[in-house]
């Protein structure tokens, strides 16, 4: 009796391969979970549930976060010797060094139990002077752009209005587009829904649409595209109507957990480090960190249709004898040359996506190059050679 056509089932050492080789489901999402990060505030705190000592000195920090909502000098402060003896017995756990990220689920509640764990005075602790987000650098895939798709705009169509109609094909950028325009717009808009749906829309949307629509380049005659650009966050609803004191804003910043920790993480990626303007981080940071802004108090934008600086909505007048601390404040916007050559870059890479020499009119595919060779990523082979192996070797296999 001759043997059955029906092929053999695949050995398990080739089911094995080809799941090895094809990429893991989720691979293209942008926002990390959990589970990716170093360490995360929330598994910090599980484990430290697990320890009664170590549970304790939080639950009696979680007691003390009231202090953490004003700012009292610090004889009239309501962290008491109990709170920093708790915060000292933390020192040594991995709460200590727990981090968040801005596009993780219940980011609210892992900035929650960071801030708990740092009751010392909030922003006056030294040890304070640092992001509370994970300090990594995010590699994303190249942006696929089908530009043909642009046909329909005219060919001197500026780069602001090429890259609002980019959104518009795509399909989740073009809705959470829309959600923040219809909450921002109208003569009676809600200013913290307008802001809601703003920080939604740049921690939601892929981050190379959300820049570009942010940071689309002009040339200083270009009115319309200047205009456009500044108009990108709704201004008339998303910045105060009366503009407030600097550090008015900031006091008012800095007892919410959420713009406060937004705030930390400028300061701490977009801080020139000496006179020479040499900056703490790479620009991709200091960006990330600017963009993360959108949506607080301390929401910036530009000035102007006619050039890319950019400023906070406040001023400096009846600051009295803190005159100078409200303008370094000021300057950390306006005048900060890690800023300014950080969106001068992404302008310029902007440009060039749009440019005949560099782009090809059917599929091009571009990414920023990262100029630092220690955190330059390291070549991978791109998913669907992956399979094409994977299949190749099974074809051996069977």
């Amino acid at each position: 009796m001759g043997r059955s056509g029906c092929p053999r089932p695949p050995p398990l050492a080739a089911l094995l391969l080809l799941l090895l080789l094809l990429p893991p489901l989720g691979a293209g999402d942008s926002g990390p979970t959990e589970s990716r990060l170093v360490n995360s505030c929330l598994q910090a705190r599980k484990k430290c549930q697990a320890d009664p000592a170590c549970k304790a000195a939080y639950h009696q920090l979680e007691s003390c976060t009231s202090s953490l909502s004003t700012e009292l000098p610090l004889e009239e402060s309501s962290t008491s010797a109990d709170c920093l003896e708790a915060a000292q017995q933390l020192r040594n756990s991995s709460l200590r060094g727990c981090t968040c990220h801005r596009r993780m689920k219940h980011q609210a509640t892992c900035l929650n139990i960071y801030w708990t764990v740092h009751p010392a005075r909030s922003l006056d602790d030294y040890e304070l002077d640092v992001s509370p987000y994970e300090d990594t650098v995010t590699t994303s895939k190249p942006w696929k752009m089908n530009l043909s798709k642009l046909s329909m705009l005219k060919p001197d169509s500026d780069l602001c209005l090429r890259f609002a109609m980019l959104c518009t094909l795509n399909d989740k950028c073009d809705r959470l587009r829309k959600a923040y325009g219809e909450a921002c717009s109208g003569p009676r808009c809600q200013r913290h829904l307008c802001l809601a749906q703003l920080r939604s829309f740049f921690e939601k949307a892929a981050e190379t649409h959300a820049q570009g629509l942010l940071l689309c380049p002009c040339s200083p005659q270009d009115v319309g595209c200047g205009e456009r650009r500044k108009n990108t966050i709704a201004p008339s609803c998303a910045l105060p109507s009366e503009v407030p004191n600097c550090l008015d804003l900031r006091s008012f910043c800095r007892t919410d957990q959420l713009c406060r920790s937004r705030l930390m993480d400028f300061q701490t990626h977009c801080h020139p480090m000496d006179i020479l303007g040499t900056c703490a981080t790479e620009q991709s940071r200091c960006l990330r960190a600017y963009v993360g802004l959108i949506g607080t108090a301390m929401t910036p934008n530009f000035i102007s249709r006619a050039n890319a600086s950019v400023a906070l909505s406040c001023t400096c007048r009846g600051s009295g004898n803190l005159q100078d601390e409200c303008e370094q404040l000021e300057r950390s916007f306006s005048r900060n040359p890690c800023l300014t050559e950080a969106i001068a870059a992404k302008m310029r890479f902007h440009g060039q996506l749009f440019s005949q020499d560099r782009v090809d009119s059917t599929s091009p595919e571009m990414q920023p190059q990262n100029h630092s060779p220690a955190l330059r990523p390291q070549l991978s082979v791109p998913a669907l050679s992956l399979s094409t192996l994977a299949w190749s070797a099974l074809q051996t296999l069977w």
